[in-house]
C-alpha cells in the first residue's frame, strides 16, 4: 500500500505555547532605547503610560527570555490556534524543484490573518487596566479588523483610522470591522489636529500608515478613558507574534527537519519577526549559522533595502518617541499599492537591529511580479493570499527556482500571513493588466530623509541581497 504524503502538519490544542519568546534576552548587545524627541534622552514608563497599559510597557522593555501567556488569552487563541503548517507539494511540482516548500497558514483566524495574535493580548491587558476604549490605525485593514474582533470580546469600544487609499480599495474590510462594532474613518480626517494639518497641505493625499498613527496617538492622548494599540513595530507586538514561530519549531520537530531559508513579507515587521525570531535564536547561539532569514518588501516602499538605519519618528507628524530603525523618513508617503499593510516608512527596531547585524537580510519586488506569483500559488495550492503575503510567496518561488538550478534540496519556509478574500479588486487589476509598478529613486528617498531628526549622522549601507544568481 502506497504511503500517504502529508500535506498538513497540525498540532493539538494542548500543544499551544504557554509563553511568548522575547529575543531581547539573546541579543549580543542591547536594543537602542526609544528617545524623547525633545530631550533626546531614553523615554521612561511614565511617558508611555499616557497611551499604553503598564503591563504592555513592561513587556516592551523586558529582557526575560520567556513571558507567560495568560490563560484567558490562550482560551481565545484556541479558537484558531495552533495554525497548520502546509507542505506546498503542488507548487513544488509546478516548479519542478528539488526544494521542499512549507508555509505557516495564518488565514484561518476569524479576521483572516496573524494580527489577532497581538490584538487579543493588547485588548486583554487594556481591559485589565480599566480602559473603556482603544484607538488604532490600519493599512490594508487586517490589523483594524483584528483589533475590532478583540475589543468586542472584551467589551471595549474601538475606533480605527484607516489609510485613505485602503479605505477606498477595500470596503469589505471596513464592513468587517463595523460588524464587530468598531467605528472606522478614512485617514487623514478632520477629527484630529494631525489630520487637519495633513489635509491642509495636501487635500488629495492617499494617506499612509504614518499619518494614521499620528491621528490614533493624538486621539488616545486626548481622551482619559482611551489607550492606543499598534499593530506592528513595537517590541510587545513582536513578542505576541512569536507564538507562530514557537508552534513552527514544534511542527518541524515532528517532521525531523529544519528550514534552510525562511522568508516573509515586512511592512512593520510583526508577522515576520514572530515567525522567524525563535529560529534566529538558534543562529545567534551558533547552532544554525547558515540559516538564511529574508525579509521581503515592495520596491514602492523599500525601507530595509534603500532606507537608512537611524533614529526617526514612528508617525508622520512627530508625536511618537524616536525609534532606532531603518527608515525612509517619517514624511515619506508611498504610492497607493495594493499591499496596504507594507506602506510604512520604518520597521520594527528589533528586526532592524538583527538586519543591521547580519542575522537577517532583505529584498524588494515590483507589484506585478508579486501578483504573478500569487496567482501561480492560487492555481497550485488553492489559497488566494493577501497582497502582503504574496511578497513571501514570490521570494519562496524564486529561492525554489535557484535550488532547481543548483540541484539543491533546500527546505524553504515562508510566512503566509493571511487570506486575500477582501483583495479581489487587486487581483482584478492584475488580470486586466491595469496594475502599475512603482519604485523610488535614491534622490526621492534622500529628500524625504532630510526631514529626519539628526541623532546619528553617519549614513549606513543599504541592505539588499539578489534572488537571482550573478
Amino acid at each position: 500500500m502506497m504511503e500517504m504524503k502529508k500535506i498538513k502538519i497540525q498540532l493539538d490544542e494542548n500543544d499551544l505555547p504557554k509563553k511568548w519568546y522575547n529575543i531581547q534576552a539573546d541579543l549580543k548587545t542591547p536594543l537602542d532605547p526609544p528617545l524623547n524627541p525633545q530631550t533626546k534622552q531614553p523615554i521612561g514608563p511614565d511617558e508611555l503610560k499616557v497611551i499604553f497599559p503598564m503591563e504592555l510597557i513592561k513587556q516592551e522593555v523586558s529582557r526575560d527570555r520567556y513571558i507567560p501567556i495568560p490563560e484567558e488569552i490562550r482560551e481565545i487563541y484556541r479558537i484558531w490556534r495552533p495554525t497548520p503548517l502546509y507542505r506546498a507539494r503542488k507548487l513544488e511540482k509546478a516548479l519542478n524543484t528539488p526544494a521542499k516548500i512549507y508555509y505557516k497558514w495564518e488565514g484561518v483566524s476569524p479576521p483572516g490573518s496573524h494580527k489577532p495574535n497581538s490584538s487579543v493580548a493588547q485588548a486583554y491587558f487594556n481591559m485589565k487596566a480599566g480602559m473603556e476604549r482603544i484607538v488604532t490605525e490600519t493599512g490594508a485593514g487586517q490589523w483594524g479588523s483584528a483589533l475590532a474582533f478583540a475589543c468586542h470580546l472584551f467589551n471595549l469600544d474601538c475606533r480605527v483610522y484607516m489609510v485613505k487609499c485602503s479605505y477606498e480599495q477595500k470596503p469589505y474590510r471596513r464592513i468587517l470591522m463595523e460588524n464587530w462594532g468598531a467605528e472606522v474613518f478614512s485617514s487623514p480626517t478632520n477629527l484630529t489636529n494631525s489630520g487637519r494639518e495633513i489635509l491642509k497641505k495636501d487635500p488629495n493625499t492617499s494617506g499612509s500608515l504614518g499619518i494614521s498613527i499620528s491621528e490614533a496617538v493624538e486621539d488616545a492622548a486626548t481622551h482619559e478613558n482611551t489607550n492606543y494599540a499598534l499593530g506592528s513595530v513595537l517590541n510587545h507586538v513582536v513578542l505576541h507574534q512569536t507564538i507562530m514561530g514557537l508552534e513552527l519549531k514544534k511542527q518541524f520537530q515532528i517532521l525531523d527537519e529544519y528550514p534552510d531559508i525562511i522568508c516573509g513579507c515586512v511592512g512593520g515587521g510583526s508577522n515576520f519577526s514572530g515567525t522567524s525570531f525563535p529560529f534566529i535564536r538558534d543562529k545567534i547561539l551558533g547552532k544554525r549559522p547558515d540559516l538564511k532569514v529574508i525579509s521581503v518588501e515592495p520596491l514602492a516602499c523599500p525601507t530595509l533595502t534603500r532606507g537608512e538605519y537611524r533614529y526617526d519618528f514612528g508617525d508622520s507628524v512627530g508625536l511618537t518617541p524616536l525609534l532606532k530603525m531603518y527608515t525612509l523618513g517619517h514624511r515619506f508617503v508611498p504610492p497607493a499599492i495594493h499591499a496596504g499593510g507594507l506602506r510604512y516608512h520604518g520597521d520594527a527596531p528589533l528586526l532592524c537591529k538583527l538586519t543591521k547585524e547580519g542575522y537577517m537580510q532583505a529584498l524588494a519586488y515590483y507589484q506585478k511580479e508579486v501578483f504573478e506569483a500569487a496567482v501561480l500559488f492560487a492555481r497550485t495550492e488553492g489559497f488566494v493570499v493577501a497582497p502582503e503575503s504574496a511578497h513571501a510567496v514570490k521570494a519562496a518561488i524564486d529561492f525554489a527556482r535557484i535550488a532547481k538550478k543548483r540541484k539543491e534540496k533546500k527546505i524553504i519556509l515562508f510566512a503566509n500571513s493571511g487570506h486575500g478574500h477582501f483583495d479581489l479588486s487587486a487581483y482584478e487589476a492584475y488580470h486586466n493588466n491595469i496594475m502599475c509598478d512603482y519604485a523610488h529613486t535614491k534622490d526621492i528617498i534622500k529628500n524625504d530623509l532630510k526631514q529626519v531628526p539628526i541623532i546619528i549622522k553617519k549614513k549606513e549601507e543599504f541592505v539588499n541581497i539578489p534572488v537571482k544568481e550573478s
